[in-house]
């Protein structure tokens, strides 16, 4: 067989090997969809579990892509981008949910009445349990995602106006600034703690890459002219995929 494998290696890495022989020699092309888990077991003579760990591990080596819904595929090469932090980035806020120069698009998905955790209760000023309004977002390029965010607001700031979701009403998508200026409060300041972890598996699931990835982290906290704060959000950004750049104006100048 074309493809070649070890007799005395595990099962999934005989698989990897095999599909790692089909990308080398062009029988899939970049951007191509595998066969599915199903598929490629009943041809190997293996169970779907085997084929989904030598998928990761080529996953993890840069060779294959899982998108959420659709499938695996093999990785086209991927253009890393600056992910610019900056005050003015495209005439945008500081806190503007798209990274400067990004092309693509996002979806959102809100839910009212979500308790928050401890960790975000801390950040938030307000007691674990009390009602925020949750947003998650998938930043996608190309239909597939490039970076995950996920936003809390108390519902003691924006509960019962027009702009209680972010991404509904007269001030949807405008951002974090415009839309507590609707509700004459003043975002004074932003602060921004980035590190470095590694995506879980839900994580890694929804942004295509191996569980256990390297990714950054940035804790980002929008706080009033009193410092309260009134918004926090994580944003994950895959390391493999983001120059992160902050561009900081300097007094005077």
């Amino acid at each position: 067989m074309a493809d070649g494998s070890s007799g005395d290696s595990a099962p999934y890495l005989r698989v990897a090997a095999r599909l790692r022989s089909r990308i080398a020699d062009g029988i899939w092309t970049p951007g191509g969809r595998l066969p599915s888990r199903g598929e490629l077991g009943a041809e190997f003579g293996v169970g779907e579990n085997v084929v989904r760990r030598a998928q990761e591990l080529l996953i993890s080596t840069g060779l294959l892509e899982g998108r959420a819904g659709s499938g695996t595929y093999v990785r086209a090469p991927f253009e890393r981008r600056p992910l610019l932090r900056t005050p003015s980035a495209a005439g945008l806020p500081y806190s503007g949910l798209a990274p400067f120069g990004f092309t693509g698009t996002w979806e959102a998905d809100s839910t009212a009445k979500a308790e928050a955790p401890p960790l975000i209760a801390a950040r938030l000023g307000v007691k674990a349990g009390d009602p925020c309004v949750r947003t998650s977002y998938e930043f996608l390029s190309a239909r597939q995602p490039v970076m995950l965010t996920t936003s809390w607001e108390p519902m003691a700031v924006t509960g019962g106006s027009v702009v209680v979701l972010p991404e509904g009403g007269p001030l949807a998508g405008h951002g974090v600034v415009a839309r507590m200026a609707h509700l004459g409060i003043t975002v004074a300041r932003v602060v921004e703690s980035p590190r470095p972890v590694h995506v879980d598996r839900d994580q890694a699931h929804l942004l295509g890459i191996a569980t256990g990835s390297q990714a950054t982290l940035i804790e980002r906290t929008h706080y009033d002219t009193g410092g309260r704060p009134v918004e926090t959000a994580d944003i994950l950004i895959p390391a493999d995929r983001w120059d992160i750049t902050y561009d900081i104006a300097l007094p005077g100048t």
